[in-house]
């Protein structure tokens, strides 16, 4: 069991590694940031002589994966942390320092159970790419074909189990602080990152997901999925087709072999509505770095470690907000937020109705480049807090994904406007989900399953809280040693403790 010296001592490493790169200078200049917040970045960047210039990757970098995959969501978004800041996050998504080859080596040999030589008739010892959790070596199968190899770094399952300890640690120390605090649910947060993070660490479970993901997009024909090499696959290695393309970050590259630019922000837009709300089984880590354009103008996408899975009523909720804010029907939004349980009973819908129409009408049919994109989160998290919405942890990927996907969009067609690329999809899923056909066929699959439900509902009846509605089973949360507050310089302590972690997961893991 770690200690808690080991946890605040990690905590104020990063701090002070995030200060002494000058990635800190924009919280502490923020006019939003909470004094108590701004109080420990100054004394996290006490004694240090700063970089004119923020270097935000190698900040992250030296920090270790965990933060690595909070600056690769943020690369997306020049929007919110500026286009400087942009660029130099996007070296975070596949040019970081490789494992040594024969590191590399060893680990193939080990995963397959054979020498190197009898797998592949040539390996290439430089990675075309490196990024926080493994590393992508060309490579032709002594069969012939051209593949891409993917290894995981030596010991990163051990770096992410440490790093994850740690903000168990600082998130129960948080909830300490209760209020708004308790209210964003930090530990069920970083239960759900532990679980996504176990999941990008098993590359045969990542084989599994591209192989589904390529059944399903067989309706999208302008979004391709590689195929799997099953044979020379396995745990830490992923062997797939190679594909040549250009990378969705080089704008230039992709206009001078020409490629429309808003021609394939349309496909990706189309391509991820049909994965989340069609499908309910997504791509969730849609950056640059692992979006291609191919020869043929298709689409083309890699690095299936992290997906997202919703259910058909969730599905459904979903596609009506987004369509409700798309045609400005917000009573119909703050009903969907009521009968998914998303705001508690005791308040008003109509109330609530009006405080979305506040956030909804000044962005309504603007171009993305015109949006205050930090003014309207700033609106949702102040209707969030009034109306006593808690954190949705299930729906955190999903998020997250939006964001992202709306970052590579805008960046590769600036005027692309969603809301108007989004409304034929969903208008006419939703006439095909929605319409009387759907709506009769619904009604008798529902009464059947009522009465095979009869055994249960009485099971049901003694537990201590009804059903969650669409959303999963919580994770398991971690036990967590607290520091106990007794006396005077006790409470201080815990005070200061939870002031370090709030700052550190705000920075590291809550954003992501």
């Amino acid at each position: 069991m770690t200690t808690a010296a080991t946890h605040l001592w990690r905590l104020l490493k990063w701090g002070r590694t995030l200060a002494r790169h000058g990635a800190l200078q924009g919280i502490e200049r923020d006019p939003l940031t909470p004094p108590n917040v701004r109080r420990l970045v100054r004394v996290a960047r006490f004694g240090l002589r700063m970089p004119s210039t923020p270097d935000y990757a190698l900040a992250l970098q030296a920090i270790g994966p965990a933060a690595i995959k909070f600056g690769q969501a943020l690369a997306t978004r020049p929007d919110l942390v500026g286009d400087a800041a942009a660029t130099n996050l996007l070296q975070l998504q596949d040019s970081l320092p490789p494992a040594p080859f024969p590191a590399v080596r060893k680990a193939v040999e080990q995963a397959l159970g054979a020498p190197l030589e009898s797998l592949y008739s040539s390996f290439d010892e430089i990675p075309v790419g490196a990024a926080s959790i493994a590393q992508v070596h060309r490579a032709v199968t002594t069969e012939g074909r051209d593949v891409a190899v993917k290894v995981l770094r030596p010991q990163i399952e051990e770096e992410f189990a440490r790093a994850v300890e740690t903000y168990e640690w600082a998130a129960a120390h948080v909830e300490l602080l209760g209020g708004e605090a308790e209210r964003l649910r930090p530990r069920l947060v970083i239960a759900h990152f532990k679980q996504w993070t176990r999941r990008e660490l098993d590359l045969q479970r990542e084989a599994a997901s591209a192989s589904e993901l390529r059944d399903n997009m067989v309706a999208e024909p302008g979004f391709y999925v590689p195929e799997i090499d099953w044979s020379r696959t396995a745990r830490r290695v992923l062997t797939l087709e190679w594909l040549d393309g250009v990378k969705l970050s080089k704008r230039d590259e992709l206009i001078a072999a020409g490629h429309d630019p808003a021609a394939l922000a349309a496909t990706l837009v189309r391509a991820f509505l049909r994965q989340a709300v069609v499908d309910g089984y997504f791509h969730a880590d849609l950056h640059q770095g692992n979006l291609f354009a191919l020869a043929d103008g298709r689409l083309a996408a890699v690095d299936f470690g992290i997906m997202g899975r919703i259910d058909r009523r969730a599905r459904l909720w979903l596609a009506e907000i987004l369509y409700g804010l798309i045609t400005g029907d917000y009573r119909r939004v703050a009903e969907i937020h009521f009968e998914a349980q998303y705001v508690p009973s005791h308040h008003n819908v109509d109330e609530f109705a009006t405080a979305l129409r506040a956030v909804g009408e000044p962005v309504r049919g603007l171009p993305v480049k015109q949006i205050s994109v930090a003014r309207m989160l700033d609106g949702l998290f102040a209707i969030t807090r009034d109306f006593d919405m808690q954190t949705q942890p299930h729906l955190l990927l999903l998020q997250k994904t939006m964001v992202m996907e709306e970052g590579v969009a805008t960046a590769l067609d600036p005027d692309i406007n969603m809301w108007e690329a989004a409304e034929p999809f969903l208008k006419d899923w939703l006439r095909t989900e929605l319409g009387p056909e759907a709506y009769y066929a619904d009604r008798i699959v529902e009464t059947v399953r009522a009465f095979k439900l009869i055994p249960d509902l009485i099971r049901r009846i003694d537990a201590a809280y009804p059903p969650a509605g669409a959303a999963p089973p919580p994770p398991p949360l971690a036990e967590i040693t607290m520091i106990a507050p007794r006396r005077g310089w006790g409470y201080v302590a815990v005070a200061l403790i939870s002031g370090l972690a709030a700052a550190a997961l705000t920075a590291l893991v809550l954003i992501n």
